[in-house]
């Protein structure tokens, strides 16, 4: 995230596309429409918490109130319930800049601290979600589930005990780190390569957390830390917000075919993340173009991004060389996941309001859920394909991840 300011300030700046749900509807549209509300939606990371933070500790006079229709970000209420959306895992995200400074820990707790506010708060809206069984008990109340997944296992910090503590607090994954090397492994954004891989404490904090029935997330760590996991993990894992490297070569960030297929062999899945740069590589090469040569255009005018002549360029500059990938564009890299490694082993994650205003056209916010629900339709993908997308993929998964640590916890207790 961090690496990404400056382009989502310049993209915010310059606005993008509505979610078109309110085009003239086909049959395919009318068919999505009614299976995004027939089936549960998880999604694997959205960045509310983090999202509120941030305005909280700009003006708490101005935080969004989710529980209706906010001006900004991508995920409320209404757009929730319009897209369809049942259970959006709230990401716990802690930067990586709290390893070096301390407090990753205390960060953590209050994210947690606000998604329960939330809940409490709107207990007619939304509701925790521990399990999926709670997902389900809500969904027919049509309530909203809040599930919360930490990114960056730094708030473990050194201690084992740690990885219980969040599983108490409601903690159901931890990525395992972030944008920078952790105690834990090596990230794929990162070069310093600590550990080549899991480090011995990782290791331990892999087993702990099949232990206690934390879902092992291997987004953003580094290749060697993935196959470290895949050896040492007794449950499957989840990528909870990572596209495919055949879209994007070089990005480490997300799976190659190898990968892929180990995924699958450990009976895992891959929630595609919906970020144009994990999308599409030319607008990945596009947008770094974009940042370097605005960044100097404003040096050498004495401007800044407020300035209206640089909103003027910006927007020019964008017009003539900066092109979105379109919601078919994210259906390109379940269709390869299928292809390769079977339905069975891919789901949404969609990374809404973790990569601000990249969203491809068509998929701008909660609400677009059916768009990308329809063109799966036409490509010929049954009701219950789309099940599995929705929902039923990564609830065998975390179903899995329960029946290993009950497994375990009673052999130790025996």
């Amino acid at each position: 995230m961090e690496k990404l300011i400056l382009f989502l300030s310049i993209a915010l700046t310059l606005g993008l596309l509505a979610c078109q749900n309110g085009q003239q509807p086909d049959n395919f549209q009318q068919q999505a429409v009614e299976l995004a509300h027939k089936y549960i939606i998880t999604d694997g990371h959205i960045y509310v918490p983090y999202r509120l933070r941030q305005q909280y500790l700009n003006d708490p006079a101005k935080i969004d109130d989710v529980s209706r229709r906010t001006e900004g970000g991508d995920f409320d209420y209404e757009r929730a319930k319009a897209g369809g959306l049942d259970a959006p895992f709230m990401s716990i995200y802690v930067p990586s800049m709290y390893q070096r400074l301390g407090g990753a820990k205390r960060i953590a707790d209050t994210l947690i601290n606000m998604v329960v506010e939330l809940a409490t708060t709107h207990p007619d809206k939304f509701a925790l979600a521990f399990s999926p069984n709670d997902i389900r008990r809500h969904f027919e109340k049509g309530i909203i589930s809040l599930p919360m997944g930490m990114e960056n296992g730094a708030p473990i910090e050194e201690s084992l005990d740690n990885v219980a503590y969040f599983h108490q607090r409601g903690i159901r994954y931890i990525t395992l780190t972030h944008g920078k090397d952790n105690q834990i492994c090596d990230s794929s954004y990162d070069t310093t390569r600590t550990h080549n891989g899991l480090s011995p404490f990782g290791e331990r904090v892999v087993q702990e957390m099949n232990r206690v029935g934390i879902m092992v997330d291997i987004s953003h760590v580094s290749d060697s830390a993935f196959y470290d996991v895949m050896k040492i993990t007794r449950a499957p894992v989840i990528a909870s917000h990572s596209s495919l490297r055949y879209f994007t070569p070089g990005f480490e960030r997300n799976m190659n075919d190898d990968m892929l297929l180990a995924l699958r062999d450990n009976g895992g899945v891959i929630m595609i993340n919906f970020g144009s740069s994990f999308i599409d590589s030319t607008f990945q090469r596009k947008s770094e173009e974009m940042r370097a040569h605005l960044t100097q255009w404003m040096q050498e005018h004495k401007l800044g991004m407020g300035d209206p002549e640089t909103r003027a360029y910006m927007q020019e500059y964008r017009e003539k060389h900066l092109q979105f990938p379109t919601v078919e564009d994210v259906a390109n890299h379940i269709d390869r996941v299928v292809q390769l490694i079977g339905i069975d082993h891919v789901g949404f994650g969609s990374d809404f309001d973790g990569v601000g205003p990249t969203l491809p056209q068509g998929l701008e916010d909660v609400s677009c859920y059916p768009n990308l629900i329809r063109v799966l339709l036409e490509r010929g993908y049954s009701e219950a394909d789309i099940e599995k997308i929705c929902y039923k993929n990564l609830f065998r998964v975390w179903e899995a991840v329960e029946a290993v640590a009950a497994q375990q916890q009673s052999q130790d207790a025996g």
